[in-house]
């Protein structure tokens, strides 16, 4: 066995490698190494209660990944001012199209090596994944898949089984907006936040006058902020900073439509689902021509049998 490590020190050494170098001769029952066991720790729900309400918020990370947005091969640069320059050549190469350049901390620690074939969307350094940075090259069903199994992720750790349509419904409320990039001749303005249903509305009125539609990016959103930014401002004002959102529509002369649940349900109406969605209200149900509702069925009372008493019977209960 290597000299670096004498017989004498087995109890500093149970964690290091040992290396044999020339051929050993050993006895039968004589302990070479040991390998230590990894302690396992125990953790429960309120360990990733963190992790779901930063997935949920939609934050971005303190010290985010560097990630590809393109496909190409990895080429390292220099160490300038210690900023490490990675290089990606996209494929197949086109002329004119220069490599796309990403400087990382020196210390950094990388997941890729010279030469690597990355695609858009792979991490180039280790770290946690910005889901804005996964909306912006991968668009909106990756980063919609990313949050369902990081979610999942931390409940499939505790034995949790949650359906993912219960998942999908928030995220999907996530990505109910978009920004107004290029307003063309719609109504909107440039950088405008709008929801997804509003902007699809206009663009189709605009269409129909042969018009130009507008262009629009997706956009991420924590569900505190989705939650006050919804088109109803009875559900934004039911959630939280009543004041602020109850003055902001008084001050807009806003009008609630209750096109969703939770205004209905405050206001007392049938939620606008199943039996209760709107274009079933005016809905009158009438029999077909020539027909005849049977006559009601009566029932006849059951009879109910009536206690004889007899003598014999009231002298052994007076006994």
């Amino acid at each position: 066995i290597n000299e670096a490590w004498p017989s004498k020190t087995k109890k500093e050494s149970k964690d290091k490698t040992v290396f044999l170098s020339t051929p050993v001769k050993v006895l039968k029952g004589i302990t070479v190494t040991k390998i230590p066991r990894q302690a396992y720790r125990t953790r429960d729900i309120t360990g990733g209660l963190p992790r779901i309400a930063e997935l949920f918020e939609a934050r971005r990370p303190k010290d985010p990944a560097t990630i590809s947005e393109v496909d190409g091969v990895v080429k390292f640069g220099e160490i300038k001012r210690g900023k490490r320059e990675i290089y990606v050549y996209p494929e197949p190469a086109e002329e004119g199209v220069e490599p796309q350049l990403y400087e990382v901390p020196a210390g950094k620690h990388l997941r890729v090596h010279e030469g690597d074939r990355v695609r858009a969307g792979d991490r180039l350094t280790e770290g946690p994944v910005n889901p804005h940075d996964i909306l912006l090259i991968k668009g909106p069903r990756a980063v919609q898949e990313y949050l369902l199994n990081e979610v999942q992720e931390v409940y499939r750790l505790q034995g949790v089984r949650i359906s993912d349509k219960h998942i999908g419904v928030i995220v999907r409320q996530m990505l109910q907006k978009v920004r107004v990039t290029e307003p063309s001749d719609t109504d909107f303005l440039e950088g405008e936040t709008v929801d997804r249903l509003s902007f699809r509305d206009e663009n189709d009125r605009v269409q129909k006058r042969k018009g130009e539609p507008a262009q629009a990016e997706p956009v991420l959103l924590g569900i505190t902020k989705a939650s006050l930014t919804t088109q109803s401002f009875i559900s934004a004002a039911s959630f939280q900073e009543t004041t602020r959102v109850l003055t902001d529509a008084a001050i807009r002369g806003a009008k609630d439509d209750l096109l969703g649940l939770k205004e209905n349900i405050i206001i007392g109406h049938l939620i606008p689902a199943g039996s209760g969605i709107y274009r079933y209200a005016e809905i009158d149900i009438q029999p077909p021509a020539g027909y005849e509702a049977p006559p009601p069925r009566v029932e006849e009372p059951v009879p109910v049998p009536v206690p004889v008493l007899t003598a014999a019977a009231l002298m052994a209960e007076e006994e």
